[in-house]
């Protein structure tokens, strides 16, 4: 796997291109793992080679298989780390890269860096009538929305992360919030905890910076929506999809 900046250089959209190490270029090594008897590793280049195509992740990733997936993740998250992490944050001093590309090490003052990882809560939030709670961020074109979502701020819990972020971007209190699943997120470099939520109150005040509009759906609504393109929902790579399509009950036609 190559890396060059924020994209993987393919073959195409159909596959990542997997090369022997004698054939790769210069660049520095990132070491992925070992699957099924093979060691796989990333190069990060200033440039891309002529004969790949630089693609993002984000549109890459439906059109991938689940192992390869994961380790372009993992590259990706590793690269922007080793990109952002070039000097120590102790004493100022270029750091260089070891163990594999897994940690960054300061000849100044000792002082070993390790990739971090930022923990961010995604939740689905349903009411009485199991109708979901989806926003548009203020960014995104008209049409556009996902579930909400926020970083964990120091000393919260997940669940009150969730109740925090609930509040501030769309008016409303959680109730009962339980945990459904977690993805990695090298954008750039996070986390994500999937949540489902309950709440009585539905009373919705968008808060109007970071959320420009937040509304209830119906399953009935969110399959004729999408289907006539009126609105657009996440991504299939991304775990707000896969929390939308676990509550709807299966596959929703549309895209983002």
């Amino acid at each position: 796997m190559v890396l060059g900046g924020e994209h993987i250089a393919t073959e195409g959209r159909e596959r990542i291109r997997w090369v022997p190490q004698s054939q790769a270029p210069d660049g520095e090594w990132i070491f992925l793992g070992t699957r099924r008897g093979h060691r796989y590793a990333a190069v990060v280049v200033d440039r891309v080679p002529q004969d790949l195509e630089p693609v993002s992740l984000r549109v890459l990733g439906p059109d991938i298989g689940a192992d390869d997936a994961s380790l372009a993740v993992h590259a990706v998250g590793i690269a922007r780390w080793h990109s952002t992490h070039r000097f120590c944050s102790a004493c100022g001093a270029p750091t260089r890269s070891v163990e594999a590309g897994h940690q960054r090490y300061c000849d100044n003052c000792g002082t070993p860096h390790f990739p971090r990882t930022n923990p961010a809560v995604i939740m689905l939030i349903t009411d009485g009538q199991d109708r979901a709670l989806l926003g548009r961020q203020a960014a995104w074109p008209q049409g556009r929305y996902s579930t909400l979502a926020g970083f964990v701020e120091p000393g919260e819990s997940l669940a009150d992360a969730v109740r925090r972020e609930v509040r501030e971007e769309a008016g409303i209190g959680v109730d009962e919030v339980y945990y459904a699943d977690s993805q990695p997120w090298p954008f750039p470099a996070s986390l994500m905890l999937g949540f489902f939520g309950r709440t009585s109150d539905t009373q919705l005040r968008a808060d109007g910076d970071e959320i420009a509009d937040a509304q209830w759906f119906t399953r009935d609504q969110i399959s004729e929506l999408t289907a006539a393109d009126e609105i657009q929902l996440p991504s299939r790579v991304s775990i707000s999809r896969a929390l939308i399509e676990t509550w709807h009950g299966g596959e929703i036609t549309g895209h983002w």
